[in-house]
């Protein structure tokens, strides 16, 4: 049930981030719920393998190329998806950095309930 939640919250999040940025268009909630359930997916699938091919230079960046492999991963969210689209690398990297820090403050609200 925990899950759901976040699914929830995280799409509830990533829609109203693209009404606020304009190189992110999310038309409607449930693409943004059908984004945040296939970026769950990618998370578990396809970021250990990158995490894994990238860790020299994960390792000498100190860990900042995670952000380019979150990069990476939504943008192949994008591409699968037809319903929405970001625009460009910055775009991405802004929405990718938003999304965490927002969903992530809005699950600690909903938990101390």
């Amino acid at each position: 049930m925990n899950f759901i939640i976040r699914l929830f919250i995280t799409a509830l999040v990533a829609f109203g981030l693209s009404k606020l940025l304009p190189g992110v268009h999310i038309p409607d909630f449930k693409d943004a719920l059908i984004l945040v359930i296939l970026l769950a997916v990618l998370n578990a699938i396809v970021k250990p393998i990158l995490v894994l091919l990238t860790l020299p230079i994960t390792i000498v960046t100190f860990g900042l190329f995670l952000f380019v492999i979150n990069v990476i991963i939504i943008s192949i969210a994008d591409k699968l998806m037809d319903g929405i689209n970001i625009v460009g690398f910055w775009w991405t990297l802004i929405f990718s950095l938003l999304l965490s820090a927002i969903s992530s403050f809005a699950y600690a609200l909903v938990e101390k309930k």
